[in-house]
């Protein structure tokens, strides 16, 4: 089993940045790949970003690309997402989840997941 906790979230003007953080504990942390998920009231639970179990591959959701960067520091059990010039549209609770072997942007491939930490972006 793995437990996830986020943090970071808050509320921030447009084109301001946040960096949400999750930290993993349980089972080995760095044996799997580590991604970010939002949703938004009304919407269903969207891919964000992810990242190998090394760090060497990462991939993005188009529409947070260039303007997000996800990471990891496996000797703390901790990822990360930094979130740059932030966008209404943006808003939403964010999930970091685990489980995965391999770099994937599929919700269901996904076994564990964080409680969620609340973005809100105002214009």
């Amino acid at each position: 089993q793995v437990r996830l906790v986020e943090s970071g979230g808050g509320l921030v003007q447009a084109g301001d940045s946040l960096r949400l953080s999750c930290v993993a504990s349980g089972r080995t942390f760095s044996n799997y790949a580590m991604g970010w998920f939002r949703q938004a009231p009304g919407k269903e639970r969207e891919f964000v970003a992810a990242i190998t179990w090394t760090g060497g591959s990462t991939v993005y959701a188009d529409s947070v690309k260039g303007r997000f960067a996800i990471s990891r520091n496996n000797a703390e059990n901790t990822a990360y997402l930094q979130m740059n010039s932030l966008k209404p549209e943006d808003t939403a609770v964010y999930y970091c989840a685990t489980g995965p072997t391999r770099l994937t942007t599929t919700r269901t491939n996904y076994r564990y997941w964080g409680q969620g930490t609340q973005v809100t972006v105002s214009s």
